[in-house]
């Protein structure tokens, strides 16, 4: 359905953040008019270093090919002026507080941010009568600490923890606006994202790959048993998409929540042996067993859209970890 995109006017949060990058990315390369919400400026962002192919052949600054709001996702002001004044028609929530750790340090920043931020936007569309389609991130994390693995998306949202509580909290909020006000919304649940444009170094993949290039043990924060769904960014942009488009199709689906997971389950062992593999090293990793707060066993159902959508991952575990291994190798040797 890429005619489905060209010009229409779409609404990111979250645009400097690795999936939102991807995700403008991709809106920009299937012809929609792209509004991004930014709160602080992040010139190492894929947005601002990023580039795109344009229609004459050449390239161009993907932050050049949309338009950018200077913001906070708690402004619900600030969002109805942008829904309004630009006439947006389909909007993709990814703003959020993401890291496990400053969750735990310091939980009120992150409930404002992923709670109060989803409850704004969504107050804010429902009060925008052109908005046609709402995607909520949501995440895996909503789910909490539950016994029955799998998750698919019958399990019940109990988080616990700072991070995992917010989720759960937004998550249910955009249930609540979809099925009280009839408001279009659907909710993706997705694993740990990886892929080229993550600067958060204390996250296992881009840790992993720098410390590599620079000759160190990579670091290992828990006692590398955890088990996780790792879901590559492009993937990830693109189910945000392919949902969109589904919730075009069929306005039945508001208030519907979708794994969206490779079904493969890995340790974090795993995943740095791996990237040691990808890129010849036979560094051991420096295992700190430091974690805390964190669920152990965690992994998704991607059933219901596999049979919904003949949904797959456009890439292999493998093939997105070496797309990602050459990104930071080509970002690390420019010396940043």
């Amino acid at each position: 359905m890429s005619s489905f995109w060209l010009d229409r006017p779409t609404f990111v949060t979250g645009g400097t953040g690795l999936v939102g990058s991807w995700l403008v990315r991709r809106l920009v390369s299937l012809g929609a008019d792209v509004v991004c919400l930014v709160r602080d400026w992040v010139p190492r962002s894929e947005l601002v270093t990023g580039t795109t192919a344009t229609p004459d052949g050449g390239d161009a600054r993907l932050l050049e090919r949309v338009r950018v709001v200077r913001g906070d996702v708690c402004d619900q002001a600030t969002l109805e002026r942008v829904l309004g004044e630009y006439e947006v028609d389909t909007v993709i929530h990814l703003a959020a507080q993401t890291i496990v750790g400053i969750a735990n340090r310091n939980p009120v920043s992150t409930f404002e941010a992923n709670i109060q931020g989803t409850w704004a936007l969504l107050e804010a569309c429902r009060r925008s009568p052109k908005v046609k389609q709402i995607v909520v991130a949501s995440s895996d994390k909503a789910y909490g600490d539950c016994e029955t693995l799998p998750y698919d998306e019958s399990t019940p949202l109990q988080g616990t923890h700072p991070y995992d509580v917010s989720k759960s909290c937004a998550d249910l909020i955009s249930t609540s606006y979809a099925k009280s006000f009839g408001l279009p919304v659907v909710i993706t649940r997705c694993g740990n994202f990886f892929g080229g444009g993550d600067l958060n170094w204390n996250r296992i993949v881009p840790g992993t790959i720098r410390s590599i290039v620079r000759g160190e043990r990579p670091i290992i924060r828990s006692d590398g048993k955890f088990v996780r769904d790792y879901f590559y960014v492009e993937d990830g942009a693109a189910a945000y998409t392919l949902l969109a488009e589904e919730l075009a199709k069929n306005p039945a689906l508001r208030g519907e929540a979708f794994n969206f997971s490779n079904e493969i389950q890995l340790t974090v062992t795993d995943v740095v042996s791996r990237i040691a593999k990808i890129m010849k090293s036979n560094l051991e990793p420096d295992i700190r067993n430091e974690a805390s707060n964190e669920i152990r066993l965690q992994y998704l159902s991607a059933a219901k859209a596999r049979k919904m959508f003949d949904w797959k991952p456009l890439f292999s575990t493998d093939e997105a970890l070496a797309k990602t291994v050459e990104w930071y190798t080509n970002y690390l040797g420019a010396g940043k």
